[in-house]
This record gives C-alpha cells, sequence and structure tokens, in this order.
C-alpha cells in the first residue's frame, strides 16, 4: 500500500514537472495577449474591432501549422519511450525540413490575401484598411512563426517543456516593450511619482503589428539556435533530406490532426464570420472575451502536453498498465485545476472586462457570456485532456471526427439560426459554443470508458 502511494506521489510529480513550465509559458502569452488587448482597446472600440476582426483567421493557420507537429511530436516521444534516440534525432530533422517548406508557402499564400481575408470576415468598410494592414504586417514573419511552433512541439515530445517556456517569456517581454514604444506618441509617464520622458512611434494599430511580428521573429531564432543545440535531437543536413520511412508515419498521425484543426479553426472562422455581421459591439465584445477566456484554459492546455508526451513515452516501452495508471491520475488533476479557472473567471469576468474596455455595453454583454462559460470549464478540461492522451499514441482520427460533429453539427448549424434567421445576438451564438463543448466532453470520455484507445 505504502509502496503503491510513493508511485503514486511519483508519477503526479512527474506530470506536474512536465506541466509546469508550458503553463507558464501560456499565462505569459496571455498575460502579453491581456496586454496587447488593454493597449490597443484604448485607442477605441474601432482599433479592437480591427485587431480582432481576423484573430480567427490565425487560430485557422497556426492550428493546422501545429498539427503537423503532432505526428512528429508523437513519434519522438513514442521513439523516447523505447531508447530509440537515433530515430527521434532523425525525426526532429524531417521537422526542420517540413518546417522549411510549410513557411515558404505560408507566407506566400497569406501575405497575397491579406486584402482580402478582412472582406471576407465582413469587417466594417470605416476599419478595412486598417485591419488589412495589421494581418499583413503580423503575418510577415512566418517561417519564424512556423519555427516556433514546430520545434517546440518537437522539443516538448522529448520531455524538454523548459525551453519553449524560456523562449515564449523572452518572446512576450519584447512584445510588450515594442508595444510601449510603437503604439503611443512620445508621453511622459508617472513611475513612482517620477515623470519618465517614454519615446513613441504614434503607429497605433500598425505598432501593435509591428511589435509582434518582430518579437515572433526573435522567437522564431532563438527555438531553432535551442533546437540545433538540443543533445538527443540536434538535427543534421544529412538527415534533412525527404526520408518517406519517417515522414510517412508522421503524416498519417498528423494528416487526420490538420485536417481537424483546419476544419475546426474554420468553424472559428465562419463563427467570428457571423458574430461580426451582427454589429462593432458584439464583434468587440467577442474579442475581449476570447482574450480573457484563453487565460483560463491554460491549465487544461498545460496539461494535455504533459499527457501527449507520457502517455506516448509509455505506448513506446510497451507498458500498458503505465498507460492505464497515468491516464487515470490526469483527469482527477485536471477537474481540480479547470473547477478552480471557471469559479474564478466567474467572479473575475466584470473585473477583467473592464480591464480591456470601458464602454458599458460592451463589459455588461462580455461579463454574460464569460459568466455562461465559466460554468462548463471542468467539463471542457475532460475533453482537452482526453484529447492529449490520444494525440500522444499517434490516434487522431478519432478527436478528428469529435471536433468535427461538435463544431459544424453544434455550434455553427446553431449559430447559423440563432443570429442569421432568427436575429438573436452574441448570447446566442456563445451558448451554441458551450453545446459544442459538452457534446466533446461527452464523446471522449465514452471513449475513454471503452479502454480500447490504450491498447499497445
Amino acid at each position: 500500500m505504502k509502496k503503491d502511494l510513493i508511485k503514486h506521489k511519483k508519477t503526479a510529480l512527474l506530470i506536474l514537472s512536465l506541466a509546469w513550465p508550458t503553463i507558464m509559458e501560456q499565462i505569459m502569452q496571455t498575460a502579453v495577449q491581456y496586454i496587447d488587448t488593454a493597449m490597443v482597446g484604448s485607442l477605441g472600440t474601432e482599433a479592437t474591432a480591427a485587431v480582432g476582426s481576423t484573430t480567427t483567421v490565425g487560430w485557422l493557420v497556426f492550428s493546422s501549422i501545429s498539427a503537423l507537429s503532432v505526428g512528429f511530436l508523437s513519434r519522438i516521444a513514442i521513439s523516447c519511450g523505447a531508447r530509440n534516440f537515433n530515430d527521434a534525432k532523425k525525426t526532429a530533422s524531417q521537422a526542420v525540413f517540413v518546417t522549411l517548406l510549410t513557411g515558404i508557402i505560408s507566407t506566400v499564400l497569406l501575405l497575397s490575401l491579406s486584402g482580402v481575408i478582412p472582406k471576407l470576415m465582413q469587417v466594417d468598410t470605416s476599419i478595412l484598411p486598417q485591419a488589412s494592414r495589421y494581418f499583413f504586417i503580423l503575418y510577415l514573419p512566418m517561417l519564424p512563426r512556423c519555427a516556433s511552433t514546430v520545434f517546440s512541439t518537437v522539443l516538448r515530445g522529448a520531455g524538454d517543456t523548459k525551453t519553449p517556456m524560456k523562449v515564449g517569456i523572452a518572446v512576450n517581454l519584447i512584445n510588450v516593450l515594442l508595444n510601449l514604444l510603437l503604439i503611443y506618441p512620445s508621453r511622459n509617464i508617472d513611475i513612482l511619482g517620477m515623470q519618465i520622458f517614454m519615446p513613441g512611434a504614434d503607429l497605433g494599430v500598425d505598432g501593435a503589428a509591428i511589435a509582434s511580428a518582430t518579437a515572433f521573429t526573435v522567437g522564431g531564432i532563438m527555438i531553432t539556435v535551442a533546437l540545433f543545440k538540443h543533445p538527443q535531437l540536434k538535427p543534421t543536413l544529412a538527415d534533412m533530406r525527404p526520408d518517406k520511412s519517417i515522414l510517412a508515419p508522421c503524416f498519417r498521425v498528423a494528416i487526420p490532426n490538420m485536417l481537424q484543426r483546419f476544419c475546426t479553426s474554420l468553424g472559428y472562422v465562419v463563427f467570428a464570420s457571423m458574430i461580426n455581421s451582427v454589429g462593432d459591439v458584439a464583434t468587440a465584445t467577442h474579442t475581449i472575451a476570447n482574450t480573457v477566456e484563453s487565460a483560463f484554459y491554460i491549465p487544461g492546455f498545460g496539461m494535455q502536453t504533459a499527457a501527449a508526451t507520457l502517455i506516448g513515452n509509455a505506448y513506446g516501452a510497451r507498458d500498458e498498465g503505465q498507460m492505464k495508471k497515468v491516464s487515470a491520475m490526469f483527469i482527477p488533476i485536471e477537474l481540480i485545476l479547470m473547477t478552480l479557472s471557471g469559479l474564478a473567471l466567474f467572479f473575475l469576468a466584470p473585473t477583467l472586462m473592464g480591464l480591456f474596455s470601458s464602454n458599458a455595453d460592451v463589459i455588461s454583454l462580455g461579463t454574460t457570456v464569460l459568466r455562461m462559460v465559466s460554468v462548463t470549464e471542468p467539463f471542457y478540461g475532460i475533453a482537452i485532456i482526453l484529447e492529449g492522451m490520444l494525440l500522444g499514441i499517434g490516434q487522431t482520427k478519432t478527436p478528428f471526427i469529435y471536433n468535427l460533429i461538435g463544431m459544424w453539427g453544434v455550434r455553427i448549424v446553431g449559430t447559423f439560426i440563432c443570429t442569421q434567421l432568427v436575429g438573436l445576438g452574441l448570447i446566442a451564438a456563445w451558448g451554441c459554443m458551450i453545446a459544442h463543448n459538452l457534446l466533446l466532453c461527452l464523446m471522449f470520455y465514452v471513449n475513454y470508458k471503452k479502454g480500447k484507445w490504450y491498447t499497445v
């Protein structure tokens, strides 16, 4: 009995040791996202709408790129679990090749569409030029942004969650500093009662885009250097030539996940587009509420990375008993964290909305939808963690089917009926989103209880 308790304690500590750097990284990213939104929000509702109107397009792009990296994460986690570090190194080299190819193609595609995408998102004509410029600048450094996404996942697959955290912190600090210098005009600021001159370029929304693009570029360089210095994964030029024996199984895992994330993110785009059509207040509220809510998903997604890595390691070691034990420990930890997160969101909703907008209608509407979604945080957390376990062993078809049903069968159809046919607003749209999240929880949990997923 005592030995079992010691083993459980060690496993719990291992889970937390892998999860906390990812959680910390996401906390920093969200903190900067909060600061970005607050800084742009101080310029007015139109500026917030210009920045937020194409946010879901970014989710579409980077969720698809992130899906590519899941194939590499799964293979590297399994290889490390089997102590096959030569295969892990070759897989990392193939990830570099795929990143170069993806970065170049996505740069050309997105920059050529920068004037079209805001129109497709039904952006108000008064902010269309501003939204187009913001989009072009933000997606100019696509190659380093692809490197950040893919190489961070590759490192996490080998159990290194601290390096992506450190790089993420550096990126966020650079972003905040440049925001201060580029968004506002030169002015005096009060620090501890002292008036200090702060130079500024007064570029507004364009300044926010330049700051983010610069920070992303630095981050891409830093994570690339870290990967090439990693003792177990250090890529070599010889191994970067396309290798079908590695790429084929990685893509078998990645393609269903890419389709899932593409379809889900495309759903977010359509969802946001329908909300944009309701008006500026709904768009601004949705943008801010999404930013606020993202902080409260952090425990879930931080634990998801740990789940994918540990379950993948156990699968690579052909240890079904370890897979069962680790998976059983993740769920209660996740439930506790996400319940606390949901409670915090419920009580802090009006205060957090007030940080980003002084518009009473935006604050009131945002508080309502955030309190609605806060009740469902623990259920969505279960879906997140169970999906991570499947990704860790390369089972991506099941999450693809579940997310496709939830997004398009519930959220999009429901929101279309509510906003476009019946004439309801943001509250009804977020109600459809909640129904989507609850359905995901149910489907993933039923699959988990069947137990077939952990058969080696």
